[in-house]
């Protein structure tokens, strides 16, 4: 009951402070609603940037992932860091310069208005369909777990997932709905802090545990015992191979931290570019530390449960509930829940952004003063939010969360992204180029991934068992050479839709080139150490790969 408490306590206590927070917002304009008005600081933007990253997703699913594999699937969390030091160098200024409120904006800048209501209706597919539902699934597993809510209740599994689903939905709506970007960036920031230490505290207790008392003895028993666990060189099986990080996964990171509407728009609520950048350097430095909370505790319960769980999934709960002391249990909780409105009111209130700017004042009422844009985005954002709730509880079945996840989002990522690094980087491609690159990327990823890869690796499988290959090492190695890894079918498809779009350019250029304009809505003098800090995340990214590969 202590833990319910305090739980409820801490939640509504967040929830209080981000209501005042806005209360000198105005929320009726556009700025003041789906920017928070323009001004978000450095601390803000990187406590909120790291919490909406940081979901049950990715604390339950990459620990799950590193309790099978180990350190090398640290390569999703350390090389942000190099995506956001690219965001905070290369892409924020040129955001900020337009003052723009959502990317697609850009992209109707730079080649037509029908560009950028494909890419926003790509981003609200990807987010309806794939990224929401499963923000609430992970979520309410999590927590109904923690708190073993079918015997709190006295009901099965099934329902109380689907009351946590519908519980953290409803609370996540108001926050974000009903609140704003600054509603939310607030949020983030406090819940961010009790997240670190929280995540930071389950490593150490189970350490501790390991050790039987002592923290760096637990360490050295940890390492000695699972050496293998601690190699940052993934092999050609792995959900992560090393090649992997040379192609697909720096796009998709570059997708994610600097083009994801959901991300970005904190950086685009920064009141000014120094802001800004300093907001996304401090959330890359601290991201380097994340394999602390979303990898380390994967491992320690390899060894602390030998393995022997059914589910990998199961590995960073069971962890909590083994190490954890019973009176801290609650508060964790409550930074656990936090962490999850934060990624589902993110993403809800992006959703929100793009209707109401590039759909709703684009194409349905071009006329309609901010307040009913406001209004009528609000509205969508429920429509959004219970059409998500109803599909969380369908997706119990989809294996991976994470993986799933990642492999997914190829469908809109790389293609949204080779459009903007075209846009930036040329001035003559038009915007038939943008619509082809957009729809080739899209259907050339289904084909490949949900078409062409179960047909080989079938085959492959198939022909391997004819002949009596029955060992799950061999067949496992059979179907990672069966077909591309998907990172490398990503990077393989963005560069062949440049090569479209930069033919369709040589053939059809533009008329006029394009010539980016600064609409000084924002001031766009850069931070002055910029350079230098940039420069020494990347070196202690490369150095931490270096000092763990064996």
């Amino acid at each position: 009951m202590l833990g319910i408490l305090s739980f409820l306590g801490f939640t509504i206590l967040v929830g209080v402070i981000a209501y005042l927070a806005t209360r000198k917002t105005d929320e009726g304009s556009s700025d003041g609603y789906f920017l928070g008005g323009r001004s978000l600081t450095a601390g803000v933007i990187a406590g909120s940037l790291l919490l909406t990253n940081l979901s049950t997703e990715q604390i339950v699913g990459l620990n799950g992932q590193a309790y099978t594999e180990g350190i090398l699937v640290m390569a999703w969390e350390t090389l942000a860091a190099i995506a956001m030091v690219v965001t905070a160098v290369f892409l924020l200024p040129r955001y900020l310069k337009s003052g723009i409120t959502t990317v697609p904006q850009f992209l109707q800048d730079r080649y037509d208005t029908s560009t950028k209501t494909i890419t926003s209706v790509l981003f609200l597919t990807g987010y309806v369909v794939v990224l929401l539902p499963i923000i609430l699934y992970s979520g309410s597993l999590a927590i109904s777990t923690m708190f073993d809510v079918p015997s709190l209740l006295g009901v099965s599994d099934t329902m109380a997932l689907k009351l946590c689903v519908w519980g953290i939905g409803i609370i996540g709506s108001i926050y974000a709905v009903f609140g704003g970007l600054k509603a939310v960036a607030v949020s983030d920031s406090i819940n961010a802090i009790g997240l670190l230490i929280g995540g930071i505290l389950i490593p150490i207790f189970g350490l501790v545990a390991i050790g039987d008392g002592s923290l760096f003895a637990g360490i050295d028993v940890l390492y000695d015992n699972n050496p293998e666990k601690f190699d940052s060189i993934g092999g050609s099986t792995a959900s992560v191979p090393f090649g992997t990080i040379f192609t697909g996964m720096m796009l998709v990171q570059l997708f994610y931290w600097g083009t994801n509407q959901q991300i970005i728009q904190r950086a685009l609520g920064a009141k000014n570019l120094k802001e800004g950048q300093k907001g996304l350097l401090l959330g890359s430095f601290i991201k380097i530390l994340g394999p602390l909370i979303v990898v380390l505790p994967g491992i320690i319960a390899y060894h602390m449960f030998e393995g022997n769980l059914e589910v990998p999934d199961q590995a960073y709960p069971a962890l909590v509930n083994k190490v954890l002391p019973e009176y801290l249990i609650g508060f964790f909780a409550a930074v656990l829940f936090g962490a999850i409105l934060s990624s589902f009111n993110s993403v809800l209130n992006s959703s929100v952004t793009l209707f109401g700017i590039d759909i709703y004042k684009q194409h349905i009422n071009k006329e309609a003063p901010e307040r009913t844009v406001v209004k009528y985005g609000k509205m969508f954002g429920i429509v959004l939010a219970l059409a998500a709730m109803f599909i969380a509880p369908l997706i119990a079945n989809a294996g991976s969360l994470f993986a799933y996840l990642q492999e997914v989002n190829g469908i809109y990522s790389i293609p949204i992204l080779t459009i903007i690094v075209v846009g930036y980087l040329t001035k003559k491609v038009p915007a038939i180029a943008a619509k082809i690159g957009i729809i080739s990327g899209s259907l050339l990823y289904i084909i490949s991934q949900f078409f062409l890869k179960p047909h080989f690796v079938g085959n492959a499988l198939d022909n391997a068992k004819a002949n009596g290959i029955v060992d799950e090492t061999v067949l496992t190695q059979i179907e990672a050479d069966a077909y591309p890894h998907f990172l490398h079918v990503m990077a393989i498809l963005f560069v062949l839709n440049v090569v479209i779009m930069l033919v369709i350019g040589k053939i059809i250029p533009r008329e006029e080139a394009y010539v980016q304009e600064y609409t000084k809505q924002v001031d766009i003098v850069p931070y002055k150490y910029v350079k230098q800090v940039s420069i020494s995340i990347c070196l202690i990214v490369i150095g931490i790969y270096i000092y763990f590969a064996q």
